[in-house]
């Protein structure tokens, strides 16, 4: 029974540790000048695998976090604008650990490991350029 129950228990963690963010990939663009919505500005969207074209407002399916995302809008008008963002956690490494106890005539021992299962992290669901006129 013991053994079923880990087995059990060790397969709800790593279920945790595998799902995604919410919007599973989905980001939105927007482009705005002084706080005021700018439609229709031109923007090219990328990361270190992949790349789009699209026209704002846009929603677009980046996926998992593959490096960081760079943003690149024009506008007849306005200055182009630039912007870069790293992905969010990030998985960076692996640990491991070995603790003892004791206390009443009792003995324990414990072990635990920890490791990314995947490197990706993922972008904000909802990006704004900001644009500044000529």
């Amino acid at each position: 029974m013991r053994i079923r129950t880990a087995s059990l228990l060790t397969v709800l963690l790593l279920a945790g540790c595998t799902s995604m963010d919410p919007d599973d990939g989905l980001v939105s663009i927007t482009t705005t000048s002084n706080g005021q919505p700018i439609d229709n500005a031109q923007c090219a969207v990328s990361t270190r695998s992949a790349s789009w074209n699209v026209v704002t407002p846009a929603t677009l399916n980046v996926g998992p976090g593959d490096g960081d995302l760079r943003i690149v809008c024009k506008k007849a008008g306005y200055r182009v604008s630039e912007l870069i963002l790293p992905p969010y956690a990030q998985a960076t490494g692996s640990s491991f650990g070995l603790g003892m106890g004791g206390g009443s005539g009792n003995v324990g021992m414990g072990l635990g490991m920890s490791f990314p299962l995947t490197t990706n992290g993922w972008y904000p669901a909802s990006i704004v350029v900001n644009m500044n006129p000529l």
